[in-house]
């Protein structure tokens, strides 16, 4: 039995597992492959779950690992080196260590959808592993962008987001996992009465399908797109790393 997995904490938000155990039970590998979620106390239990479990083949990586986990790894791809995050880890039979970051392909597909061809100026909510590979995609893309943080890690912190920023960031991006189930009613202290109907509120939480940041985004009359479909899309490029490389 062929052993893949979610690490992070905490994990009651996840839908990895219930999305893993349908493709294999589509594609009638369920008699061989199994999807747990797994979580870790602590990043420095990774050997120990990899000695544990030597049928273990491959990890997704969440909040707050995606940046712990590198130390730890063998090897890195050079986009998850670039972004300076791992959200997929493919385990060799020998117990080695590969990173890879597929949230990037995943934000990346979903923003294009998205937004089509437009190119607004963006505000990514959040500094840390998510935030990486969004940032990433959007330098690449061309967009010119701010990161917006709690404290002095970002270019702007949320008592600073005037009027003026506001109308001038037409995007607004929530990498923070604000809204996520089972905490439903936080979102980011963002001005939601300056939005407009010219603004789009990508949020990167998928479950619930419309978090309270997006909630609030709609009753401004601005365009909102949910986590789900980055999530499919880093799901899949996932499981090429697991299953096909």
């Amino acid at each position: 039995m062929e052993l893949y997995g979610l690490i992070g904490k905490p994990l009651a938000h996840s839908l990895s597992a219930d999305y893993f155990t349908r493709k294999f039970a589509s594609e009638g590998e369920l008699d061989f492959r199994e999807y747990r979620k797994i979580e870790l106390d602590s990043i420095d239990s990774l050997r120990e779950l990899i000695v544990a479990h030597p049928e273990l083949r491959g990890l997704n990586v969440t909040h707050p690992y995606k940046e712990q986990i590198i130390p730890l790894l063998d090897e890195i791809s050079p986009e998850a080196e670039r972004i300076g995050a791992v959200n997929c880890v493919k385990v060799e039979s020998d117990g080695r260590l590969r990173g890879y970051n597929t949230d990037y392909e995943g934000f990346a597909s979903a923003l294009g959808e998205f937004l089509l061809s437009e190119r607004p100026s963006a505000l990514v909510l959040g500094t840390g592993g998510a935030s990486k590979a969004v940032r990433a995609v959007l330098s690449d893309k061309g967009f010119e962008w701010k990161m917006v943080s709690r404290g002095e890690g970002g270019d702007l912190r949320y008592d600073q987001l005037t009027a003026e920023i506001i109308d001038s960031h037409k995007l607004i991006i929530n990498t923070t996992p604000l809204g996520m189930y089972p905490d439903v009613e936080s979102a980011p202290a963002i001005p939601y009465e300056l939005l407009t109907p010219d603004h789009y509120l990508f949020d990167l939480v998928y479950n619930p399908a419309t978090s309270e940041f997006l909630r609030r985004g709609q009753h401004q009359g601005a365009a909102v797109c949910n986590g789900q479909k980055m999530f499919v899309y880093q799901a899949e490029a996932s499981w090429r790393i697991f299953g096909r490389m």
